[in-house]
């Protein structure tokens, strides 16, 4: 969606030469100043990139050249316009068991708390819609239903849930009350606490956790998600790592199948 220059090894000229001055002043050896994009120049845009907290990708983007001081920082796409891209018919193409009715309702949804958590970018909107796909199956927000995984043979819903420290519950019934739900399966009270704080309801997703699949706060909860784990799915998924991006999310290689042939379409429908 940008038309910014991105720069990268093996490129050449006066924007090279420019930008290993800017190194150079920050700090860091590009080499010889010659605006040649080599490997020492490609080894300093890195370091640099790590210094600032940025994406470390070797891509002289909008993002590095506004850190280096020669561009502004970078405004994200309106809303407007990343709904004209992303419209529910084309998204549609990558949800098999959804309506577009269905996918129209909850879309907008998504992309707005996206590009209010300033992450709607290409990768991050595909990451986001193949996480809808691996968690629900169809463009709705659920809650999570009975299994192996979360339900004993003999015990009560979700009792696997009920004791795990790691997810914040304090005995039954806190299994079954902070199961998972909506488009990323927000799962233990810890996580409904945190989440419930940064999407700014304090409190009260907490209290009420079926709120977790009302549509606008599932955008919310997932967009916030994604937004606290950004830099290293932006860095799996252009190593092409899909399982590593998935288990940010999921903490494990479950739904992997759907998620990586959904992000996969998505590229060739939206970016390719």
């Amino acid at each position: 969606m940008s038309s910014s220059p991105l720069l990268r090894k093996g490129d050449g000229g006066m924007r090279i030469r420019r930008v290993q001055q800017a190194l150079e002043a920050a700090g860091f050896d590009p080499g010889k100043i010659d605006g040649d994009f080599g490997s020492h120049t490609d080894s300093a845009v890195r370091n640099f990139q790590a210094s600032e907290g940025l994406l470390v990708d070797g891509i002289v983007g909008p993002r590095t050249m506004a850190k280096l001081g020669l561009a502004k920082e970078p405004k994200q796409p309106s809303l407007a316009t990343i709904k004209k891209t992303y419209t529910s018919t084309r998204v549609a193409k990558l949800f098999p068991a959804s309506s577009k009715p269905g996918i129209k309702k909850h879309l907008n949804n998504v992309l707005k708390a996206l590009h209010d958590e300033g992450i709607a970018d290409d990768l991050m909107i595909l990451m986001a819609l193949a996480t809808i796909r691996a968690e629900t199956t169809a463009f709705v927000p659920i809650p999570e239903g009975k299994s192996k995984y979360n339900t004993s043979p003999k015990g009560h819903p979700f009792d696997r849930y009920d004791g795990r420290k790691d997810l914040g519950n304090k005995g039954a019934p806190d299994g079954d009350r902070f199961k998972g739900r909506g488009f990323v399966q927000l799962t233990g009270r810890a996580n409904y606490k945190t989440i419930g704080k940064r999407i700014g309801l304090g409190t009260k997703l907490e209290k009420e956790p079926d709120l977790g699949c009302d549509s606008k706060v599932a955008a919310q909860i997932l967009a916030s998600f994604l937004a606290s784990k950004e830099r290293k799915i932006k860095e799996a998924l252009l190593d092409d790592d899909l399982k590593a991006a998935r288990r940010l999310v999921n903490g494990g290689s479950h739904g992997l199948t759907p998620f990586s042939s959904t992000f996969k379409k998505g590229v060739k429908e939206f970016i390719k």
